[in-house]
């Protein structure tokens, strides 16, 4: 109910803000995103490095709707993965490892500081609401690579612990952030940016509250099961006992979050149609035909 009030909040901010200053510049422009990707959760918990950071990549659209206002939206990918052996050396004996693939589709309202119209430099914020596709997945000790959702490491969906609900692969998540661009030209600018996405989900790592019995887990999900949910028992001199029910595993109070952090080269969408048009009027030119006189 909060995100479709929040979409709604925004969608009426738009077409608040579109009437006034027609004098200003509102063709639409296309950039490209390249940059990198990472996440803050339980198996990293720092809340912004560079380390073990992925290429990401994105397209998105910018509408302007007067001298202060854009609308864009966009899609945007990448790789996240954090392991404990990274982690912070009292969680190192967890030994818990993921990885995931990001695939983000979203719309949001950008703020202009300075007027490029009369300037080539801007910085900008800007803030929305996105849908997310996720799938943690990690390699058994034998290197085979294993999704884990349906493992229900954490009891998640088991008739045994009605309190584990199932989470969902795809959620909803606020993106925040600015960066600043740059005119290099009539129509293209090049810039950087910094944005941060705030899920409602503490399972993108899939680890976020505590140990459940081993034996159920077993039973319900099969050894594979057990073997992931706790890890510490392959490392030389690890606890070899699985935790007791209720041990911590997590910290549910805390949802994860994923940013991404990259340069952008924006183009108006009228200057890419003209290229195109331009290449396909060269590609049509044809020797003339001989003509007798």
């Amino acid at each position: 109910m909060k995100t479709r009030t929040l979409l709604f909040v925004l969608l009426c901010i738009c077409i608040g803000y579109s009437s006034p200053a027609q004098e200003q510049d509102k063709a639409a422009t296309i950039s490209l995103f390249t940059g990198v990707i990472n996440y803050q959760g339980d198996l990293q918990l720092n809340s912004f490095t560079l380390r073990h950071a992925n290429f990401a990549g994105g397209v998105f659209i910018r509408k302007p709707l007067n001298r202060w206002f854009t609308l864009r939206g966009g899609i945007s990918a990448g790789k996240i993965e954090a392991a404990d052996k990274w982690n912070r050396d009292d969680l190192k004996s967890r030994n818990l490892s993921f990885s995931s693939s990001i695939k983000e589709a979203y719309l949001g309202l950008e703020v202009t500081i300075l007027d490029m119209s009369v300037g080539r430099f801007t910085p900008y914020l800007f803030g929305g609401i996105a849908i997310f596709h996720f799938n943690p997945w990690t390699l058994d000790k034998n290197g085979v690579k294993t999704f884990l959702k349906p493992l229900s490491t954490e009891g998640q969906g088991l008739s045994q612990f009605p309190e584990q609900k199932p989470y969902k692969l795809t959620q909803f998540s606020l993106p925040i952030g600015g960066g600043a661009k740059f005119a290099i030209s009539d129509g293209l600018n090049v810039g950087f940016e910094f944005s941060q996405r705030k899920s409602f989900t503490d399972y993108i790592d899939d680890v976020s509250s505590h140990f459940v019995d081993a034996n159920v887990l077993q039973q319900q999900r099969g050894t594979i099961a057990v073997e992931l949910a706790y890890r510490a028992d392959e490392l030389p001199g690890g606890r070899p006992l699985f935790p007791s029910q209720g041990d911590q595993r997590g910290t549910p109070s805390e949802a994860d979050w994923y940013y991404f952090l990259g340069t952008t080269l924006e183009m108006k969408l009228s200057n890419l149609g003209s290229m195109f048009r331009s290449n396909r009027s060269v590609g049509s030119q044809r020797c003339p035909r001989n003509v007798a006189y």
